[in-house]
């Protein structure tokens, strides 16, 4: 089992030696635990890849402490210039043009001429970026495929001794991963739906996002793969009775749910709770994971993105 560190100074420090030497070390963000490796580092880098199982076509997001860090990176266009005024920090991943004398690993952008970048909300995130004073790539800390981790204990279950060391910050607030948005053109794209409702990046921007479709071959950024974020567990979406023997796992007034996401519907909390309930349900005296209608408004989007593709089997 992997060393489970609480995140004070003295772990973040320790945290920060580890990403310096090369090492892989799990740490909490706002939205899920991330699997980090130093950026400018290929052998650190390729280290996650073969940790999680990931496969090399799917690039990574590169975590800095401030949006000023970026420009030492990607080019940081207009329409990346103001979702970063308004989102940053936070849970939003923006797809940049790549500068040409970049040190990033080639890895992390799987030989696109792009980068994800991201400046987490989480306060004991961006510190440990500023002690470690490298780009850090981290993708969620699980292996590939599986259920995102948003305790410490899920990264240990599912990476076990393959992580350095795992900082411990507690459940994560948000509990999806980051939107993702192609800032590298004229017209914004959705690549992700995740922790920042769709509806506020269009209001932000005054346009209509353009939507990419999944991409099993060369994907522009994380969490486009068709499957992706699954259970061991067989899922089926908007179930409103479940089969004998399945796990229901409700929203809303679902009184017989065997775990209920919100009881009062709050799309934020149901979002906070979904990866943790689905682990807790993906146990073998159940046989599938019933999951009941979720709206596709706000949170509701990006809740649905994960389902679907936790189904896709």
């Amino acid at each position: 089992m992997s060393m489970i560190t609480p995140m004070d100074d003295k772990g973040i420090a320790a945290a920060a030696k580890a990403l310096r030497a090369g090492e892989l070390v799990a740490f909490p963000t706002e939205t899920v635990y991330g699997l980090g490796a130093d950026a400018t580092n290929d052998h650190a880098v390729a280290g996650i890849y073969e940790a999680k199982g990931r496969p090399s076509f799917n690039p990574l997001i590169v975590h800095l402490p401030s949006a000023r860090e970026v420009a030492r990176y990607a080019e940081m266009t207009e329409i990346g210039h103001k979702l970063a005024d308004r989102f940053w920090p936070g849970a939003l991943t923006l797809v940049l043009p790549r500068l040409k004398k970049d040190r990033l690993s080639k890895l992390v952008s799987a030989g696109l001429d792009t980068v994800a970048v991201r400046v987490p909300a989480h306060g004991g995130a961006r510190d440990l970026l500023r002690v470690a004073d490298r780009p850090i790539a981290a993708p969620s800390a699980n292996a590939s495929g599986r259920l995102s981790p948003t305790e410490a204990a899920h990264v240990a279950a599912s990476l076990g001794e393959k992580v350095t060391m795992i900082l411990d910050g507690g459940p994560c607030k948000v509990g999806v991963e980051s939107t993702i948005i192609d800032a590298s053109g004229d017209r914004p794209t959705l690549l992700r739906p995740g922790g920042i409702a769709v509806e506020a990046i269009e209001d932000c921007l005054g346009v209509t996002l353009l939507r990419a479709a999944s991409d099993d071959h060369a994907p522009k950024s994380p969490g486009m793969l068709s499957s992706h974020y699954a259970p061991g567990l067989p899922v089926r979406l908007n179930v409103t009775e479940p089969n004998a023997g399945e796990a229901w796992l409700g929203l809303g007034d679902c009184p017989s749910a065997t775990l209920n996401l919100s009881p009062s519907g709050d799309l934020r909390e149901a979002a906070a709770n979904l990866f943790i309930m689905l682990h807790q349900l993906d146990n073998p005296r159940f046989s599938a994971i019933a999951i009941a209608p979720i709206p596709e408004t706000g949170l509701g989007l990006a809740i649905n993105d994960r389902i679907r593709r936790a189904s896709y089997l």
